[in-house]
């Protein structure tokens, strides 16, 4: 124990003297680490934000076609425009004997980029998020009659809105706007608490709100000299003829399985009914395929690091020869010159590590908050989970592995070809 103290002490002194090279190893390190668990925390919280959008709906109902299409469509608000189903269909699931509540949704317009999400009261009473938090009113209230909205905290605190405000909507999806309803403006009554979802990025009406911005409207365009203004809107019947989705809680979770081949089943119009837990799973073995790319990336990078580390203690080998000779000249033995390049080698990359996972825990700790606000990443989680324990033990078994050739060849030095080196 006695000379393997005086082993550590001397790569200590070793180390301190050649300190500044690596330092910039230590560094290397450090930051490739830091990459190899940041990805993998991304990764977790990427999909523990998706998963948290929604929780407490069992079914997501609308035509027929990819539940995967639906999910992202309907709840994130992402892809192409999905087909709607018809309010009859709608009122029909909703009256199921197995079936608690419905929201329905119904999406197609937008403002200045944020997604319109026409729906009902029971949206702001039945949608929940994360570990089953219902949405909450942080100003104002919940609409209560055409033309009032409520906007989500992403859509408040970016475009500086408050309730009394008045805005105007636009027909189509950001990207795809076809025109703007400028003779229905909208009163802002409400702004949502922040949930880090996509809640947070929409603009929340009634459905007959929607309605009413289309009775003037036909085959997806105004008509030409017909405008209806809004006091009048109330004469006409504005009971939604299609919707986009149909968020299901069901009485009994045993009863899911029943009710979702009842929905796929039912004769008439051809529905699709998606559970969004195994919608989610779908989509990630889909996206299997780039996080074993960024996996690759963040691995490489850590292979630079350690080859760096590797060449730089090979590269002071030929100036530490004599040293090396003096050592074994006061009874050092090879195996001991062997420990101590390994104990310099393993060192920096301990520290390296350790100095990694400290910039991960930092950058948590500090953007934890906003990463959860503008993009819906869970990261409240402090330590790595078992994952990145491990790959931060890969990361520190490889620089050990990558310091054993240059102290495999400081092993083999001998005596007399340290104190008469060739050149």
């Amino acid at each position: 124990m006695k000379r393997l103290a005086a082993l550590a002490r001397i790569a200590a002194h070793s180390a301190w003297n050649r300190r500044y090279s690596l330092g910039l190893m230590l560094l290397a390190i450090a930051l490739s680490s830091a990459l190899l668990l940041g990805v993998e925390r991304l990764r977790e919280g990427a999909r523990s934000g998706f998963s948290h959008s929604l929780a407490g709906t069992d079914l997501i109902v609308g035509a027929r076609g990819s539940p995967i299409t639906l999910l992202l469509y309907s709840v994130f608000h992402l892809g192409e425009p999905a087909p709607n189903l018809s309010w009859r269909s709608a009122q029909r699931i909703a009256a199921d004997p197995a079936v608690a509540w419905t929201v329905p949704i119904s999406l197609g317009d937008s403002h200045r980029g944020f997604p319109v999400i026409a729906t009902s009261t029971a949206y702001f009473a039945h949608y929940l998020y994360g570990a089953r938090q219902p949405l909450r009113i942080t100003a104002g209230r919940v609409f209560a009659q055409p033309f009032e909205a409520v906007l989500g905290a992403g859509v408040a605190r970016d475009l500086g809105y408050a309730p009394g405000q008045r805005i105007v909507l636009a027909h189509g999806a950001s990207g795809a706007v076809i025109a703007q309803h400028g003779d229905k403006p909208f009163t802002i009554v409400g702004v949502l608490a922040p949930t880090g979802t996509p809640v947070d990025r929409g603009v929340h009406i009634s459905l007959e709100s929607m309605e009413a911005l289309h009775l003037d409207w036909q085959g997806g365009m105004p008509v030409p000299g017909f405008a209806i203004p809004p006091e009048l809107v109330s004469r006409f019947d504005l009971s939604p003829q299609t919707i986009t989705a149909l968020l299901v809680g069901l009485k009994r979770r045993g009863e899911v399985f029943a009710v979702q081949r009842r929905i796929d089943e039912a004769p008439g119009e051809a529905l699709t009914a998606a559970m969004p837990g195994v919608a989610l799973d779908q989509l990630w073995r889909l996206l299997e395929t780039g996080e074993r790319a960024l996996h690759a990336i963040s691995a490489l990078v850590a292979a630079v690091s350690l080859a760096g580390l590797m060449a730089a203690i090979l590269a002071s080998l030929d100036t530490r020869r004599r040293e090396m000779a003096i050592l074994r000249s006061v009874g050092a033995r090879p195996g001991e010159i062997l420990a101590l390049l390994m104990l310099e080698g393993g060192g920096v990359t301990l520290a390296g590590c350790v100095g990694g996972l400290a910039l991960v825990l930092l950058a948590q700790a500090l953007g934890a908050d906003w990463l959860q606000a503008r993009f819906g990443l869970d990261l409240a989680s402090a330590a790595p989970g078992s994952s990145g324990w491990l790959r931060l033990a890969a990361l520190f078994g490889a620089g050990l592995a990558a310091t054993l050739l240059p102290a495999w060849r400081a092993y083999r030095l001998s005596l007399a070809d340290g104190l008469n080196p060739r050149l």
